[in-house]
C-alpha cells in the first residue's frame, strides 16, 4: 500500500467545515490536544507503518 496523494474525498468543504467546527470554542492547548488525538486515531486507521512514514515525510517537506 502507498500513500494516496491525489484528491480522495467526495466533499472536501464539508470535511474541512467539520474539522473547524470541532475546534470551535477550544483554547489553543485544547485545539492542539484534539489534533493530536485525531492524528493518533487516523494513524491507527491507516495501520501501515510505511504509509505513515510517507505521510510524515510529505508533511515535513511541505512545512519547509
Amino acid at each position: 500500500m502507498s500513500l494516496i496523494t491525489t484528491p480522495n474525498m467526495a466533499d472536501h468543504d464539508a470535511a474541512y467545515a467539520r474539522l473547524i467546527a470541532a475546534h470551535k470554542g477550544l483554547s489553543e492547548t485544547q485545539s492542539a490536544a484534539l489534533n493530536a488525538r485525531l492524528i493518533l486515531v487516523l494513524m491507527n486507521h491507516v495501520g501501515d507503518l510505511s504509509v505513515l512514514e510517507e505521510a510524515i515525510a510529505l508533511a515535513e517537506s511541505a512545512g519547509a
